[in-house]
């Protein structure tokens, strides 16, 4: 807005000057004087031609800008919406995994929290249960997963994607 209230008052600085200009030449002013005020007119054309395509320009850069924003948060409302049903998938193949493994729901309980990354104290307070009994039923979970802790068993779940990842990586490196 402030770029347009610089355009107009240049124009209106151009309409009096070429005015101001007429008014010398038919008052008989000398010419140096004339030659002066035309100098600033042709300034002052120059800075409000200046001004004007740079108001166009950046008007022009501000609706791009806006139209890849819009663009931009459409690709992230999709990737919520992939990571959402990607997240429920990845729950319910471990959800069956747990089943496979004959896990209680109690002990469903305690090892997704397991593999959410809380300590034996943080699931306690969370199942409102004693930590010494966080500690048996994880002991429980690590048996019939048939691992030998917490790491290893988070690292069961990971383990297919780090190896599709790790043979992209090496395909990758071949290619």
């Amino acid at each position: 807005m402030k770029d347009l209230v610089i355009i107009g008052l240049l124009a209106l600085i151009i309409c009096f000057k070429l005015f101001d200009i007429s008014s010398d030449i038919q008052l008989g002013i000398p010419q140096w004087h004339i030659a002066q005020e035309a100098m600033l007119l042709v300034l002052t054309v120059i800075g409000a031609m200046y001004l004007s395509y740079d108001l166009i320009r950046r008007s022009r850069e501000v609706k791009a800008l806006a139209k890849r924003l819009e663009h931009a948060d459409k690709k992230i409302d999709n990737m919520s919406t992939q990571m959402r049903s990607a997240r429920q998938e990845y729950s319910q193949a471990v959800s069956q995994q747990f089943e496979t493994w004959g896990f209680t729901k109690s002990e469903q309980q305690v090892a997704f929290l397991l593999l959410k990354g809380l300590s034996f104290k943080e699931i306690a307070e969370v199942r409102q249960t004693k930590e010494k009994t966080v500690r048996q039923q994880a002991s429980t979970i690590y048996g019939k997963a048939a691992v030998d802790g917490r790491h290893t068993f988070c690292a069961w779940f990971m383990e297919d994607f780090i190896q599709e990842h790790n043979q992209d990586l090496a395909a990758n490196e071949a290619a």
